[in-house]
């Protein structure tokens, strides 16, 4: 907590300026908003309307639609000239850094990168991985108190990793000679404790990995024949008993897993939120579909990986290129598909995640298609039914809204130019 202090001080000095006490990021209750929209999408029927005028009473929408009066003494926002979307939904982030850096220096930097996804239209995020500690819980505990201006935030906290051996640097040098994420699940009932303990830190998912993506010393996820590796790391009765503590509990399940036993161990037990399903086998997209699971995928992430990976096989293989078939045999079942960038630190940067648009449509869905991932079914996928508050532009929700200055129907490389935001109510950009 005193590393969020810290990130806290200079978090207010970014933002206000002007001397004196640090301003609370709270929407006044009494306030009346109402904004212009010349287009407006409704991303729970996929239509562009026109002509919308968008009431917010302190922080929710109050009405909407074209014929809707703009109430006397209410802030006009003029946004006749511009797109107006619900804000963004992105369903895997990480906003600690990986690096071996002082925790406090790791807050400030979860305080950034929270506050560059705000500005780029993302709203709401699901952080996927603290990597130790659980400074996720702080920061979204101190965004909701008006502390510090960021995205509405679901959090796993510390991950429920066994892989205490794992090659990747990251994880490698803070948890050496431990295991990974300061948890055992290493049994069905260790596997419980474990959860009960994230339970009481305060989190709302926990996560789990059930691919061993390497071998030995080596990041090494490629056999000879260009196949990924796949050996999986929990059990399935340890996947089973995490699965039931945590939904006993109130807590939603993430599992990291590219394909093979442990992937199917993950559908089998009903994970919330499958992430990279990027070997998808016929067994486990029955599993998808019979289940009524979504699809997370995070293409940023695999871009990411994609010139290692490329130079592993020789060219012949990708988890890019993995994604993509598995992308389209889910598409082509029916399957709910999530928006999440993987974005961390390091290699996927925080606030460009708009650009994974661009790859749904190249992969065979609309512009549409493409933007509802990041509206309802992210929403619906979320802790607390959280489509009842956001995701849509809709009397009773939070007023989260955005604009950019073009069609992204037509263009949906749009949404990486995101004008405006408001968040609950409250303006966050407004560079219209």
């Amino acid at each position: 907590m005193v590393a969020l202090a810290a990130a806290l001080v200079v978090s207010s000095t970014l933002l206000h300026s002007q001397g004196g006490a640090p301003t609370r990021f709270v929407t006044p209750p009494n306030q009346v908003v109402a904004i212009r929209a010349g287009r407006m999408f409704d991303s729970r029927t996929g239509t562009l309307t026109t002509n919308q005028v968008i009431v917010v009473r302190g922080d929710r929408i109050s009405d909407v639609g074209a014929g809707v009066a703009v109430p006397a003494g209410a802030q006009v926002i003029d946004l006749s000239a511009a797109t107006v979307l619900p804000g963004m939904i992105d369903a895997h982030v990480h906003l600690y850094p990986a690096d071996n850096l002082p925790e406090a220096t790791r807050t400030i930097v979860a305080v950034a990168n929270a506050q560059t996804d705000l500005h780029a239209g993302f709203t709401t995020v699901l952080d996927m991985d603290t990597r130790g500690g659980y400074g996720t819980v702080d920061l979204r505990n101190a965004i909701n108190r008006g502390l510090v201006m960021g995205p509405r935030m679901q959090v796993v906290g510390q991950s429920l990793n066994q892989r205490a051996s794992t090659a990747y640097p990251a994880f490698f040098n803070r948890f050496q000679d431990r295991f990974t994420e300061d948890k055992n699940p290493n049994s069905p009932w260790l596997g419980r404790a474990a959860v009960r303990e994230a339970k009481l830190h305060g989190v709302d998912w926990v996560k789990i990995y059930t691919t061993q993506d390497f071998v030995g010393d080596e990041i090494d996820v490629w056999k000879p024949d260009a196949t990924l590796i796949n050996i999986p790391s929990l059990t399935e009765e340890e996947v089973m008993a995490i699965v039931d503590e945590a939904h006993r509990l109130g807590l939603k399940v993430a599992c990291h897993t590219y394909g093979g036993e442990g992937q199917l161990s993950c559908l089998k037990a009903g994970v919330d939120a499958p992430n990279h399903l990027t070997d998808l086998d016929d067994a486990s997209l029955k599993l998808l579909v019979d289940k009524r699971l979504p699809f997370e995928i995070t293409v940023d992430d695999l871009v990411s990986l994609e010139p290692g990976d490329l130079k592993t096989t020789g060219g012949r293989n990708s988890r890019l290129k993995m994604a993509e078939q598995s992308f389209k045999k889910a598409r082509a079942a029916g399957v709910p598909i999530v928006f999440g960038s993987g974005a961390t630190s390091a290699t996927i940067q925080h606030g460009i995640g708009a650009d994974q648009f661009a790859y749904f449509v190249k992969w065979g869905m609309t512009p549409v298609q493409a933007l509802q991932t990041a509206y309802l079914p992210a929403a619906t996928m979320l802790n607390y039914h959280w489509e009842q508050q956001i995701g849509s532009i809709e009397k009773g929700k939070f007023a989260d809204i955005i604009a950019v200055a073009g069609n992204p129907l037509t263009d949906v490389t749009e949404m990486q130019r995101v004008r405006f935001v408001m968040k609950g109510g409250l303006v966050v950009r407004n560079d219209r």
